[in-house]
């Protein structure tokens, strides 16, 4: 089969045929027909301080994904050949102290997809049963295939309700842009999106942002401060993974406010815990993936019902073999998502 591999440990991926792996006892082999790129591929391509630390090639990337099942293993119970299925990224023992107690995206044997596993960037896939998930029929492909960062744009924004709060989003990644369509769907009052580009701030205005802001063309501090009447926002939604940014979100944060956290930072972050948290009575939410399988089933709604369309978000689709395309538009960030065609 096809498949995109990081075949060393240098900047770049390749494109070549490697064997389809084999199918264990509980095992399920999925013909991709769908995939989209996350950020964390392009730090993969890119070969960054996180990669060079976390991955081992040769390895298939990718990660999100539909696709149909075409055979399965002999105890395989929960699914059948020609189901449409996607995948939790987050493949869990089941046997730890966290996974025993509810907690299985942070399980202590935890392997990734695409990143310790063979990923979805591929013209077929091997998963355990454990991991699948059944689509909606009334999802479609392109939907589908990027429920997996929808998922943690779920758990960003509802760690606590938002309905009928002011919500700051630090970062128009897609996975901001998800969440800017989550929150105003689950009835955020006033919805204001920080980010350096332009391109991603109009996208977050098709999202439901009541305001978009850059920070590089202005202080945004005043600006949040007037359009909350000086009360600083309620909620605070972290996706950039940038220190300025973390800070001028606790700045302007109310006092008993919450902060969500899913931004990835490169290096350690410094802040101002007595000011901007202690003395503030700050709640601090870190994120990491989603709370299997509670947030699928909240995807699944979100998008089935077409309460969030996450259509604007969905910017380019290209064929596997232009997959570098993908990689330099997101570097670059003139895209939102982009769907590879396997």
């Amino acid at each position: 089969m096809k498949a995109i591999v990081k075949t060393k440990r240098t900047k770049g991926m390749e494109l070549i045929n490697v064997p389809i792996a084999q199918l264990g006892l509980r095992d399920v082999l999925i013909k991709v027909t769908l995939a989209s790129i996350c950020g964390t591929d392009v730090h993969i391509y890119d070969w960054t301080h996180w990669a060079r630390n976390r991955l081992t090639p040769p390895r298939i990337i990718g990660h999100e994904f539909v696709g149909i099942v075409e055979d399965i293993g002999n105890e395989v119970t929960h699914v059948k050949i020609g189901d449409r299925v996607s995948a939790e990224s987050h493949i869990s023992c089941g046997h730890c102290y966290q996974c025993r107690n509810g907690y299985s995206e942070v399980c202590r044997n935890l392997k990734l997809l695409g990143v310790d596993y063979d990923g979805a960037l591929s013209e077929y896939l091997v998963l355990p049963e454990h991991v699948l998930w059944k689509n909606d029929p009334n999802i479609p492909d392109k939907w589908a295939t990027m429920q997996e960062p929808f998922g943690n744009a779920i758990d960003t924004v509802m760690a606590e309700d938002v309905s009928a709060k002011t919500v700051l989003i630090l970062g128009a990644g897609p996975i901001g842009l998800f969440a800017t369509g989550i929150a105003r769907a689950s009835g955020a009052s006033l919805i204001i999106v920080s980010d350096p580009n332009n391109y991603r701030l109009a996208i977050s205005k098709k999202m439901g942002a009541h305001m978009a802001l850059n920070p590089q063309k202005k202080d945004i501090t005043p600006l949040i401060l007037e359009a909350t009447n000086n009360n600083g926002v309620d909620v605070v939604l972290e996706f950039s993974g940038n220190n300025q940014a973390l800070n001028q979100g606790l700045q302007t944060i109310t006092p008993g406010g919450r902060i969500s956290i899913l931004g990835i930072y490169e290096k350690r972050v410094s802040i101002d815990l007595n000011k901007e948290v202690i003395f503030k009575k700050i709640r601090i939410y870190g994120i990491t993936g989603r709370k299997v399988f509670s947030s699928w089933y909240k995807t699944s709604s979100f998008l089935s019902s077409g309460i969030v369309n996450p259509d604007p978000i969905l910017t380019h689709r290209f064929p596997l073999k232009n997959y570098e395309r993908g990689m330099k538009l997101m570097r670059e960030g003139k895209c939102g998502k982009v769907i590879l065609d396997v």
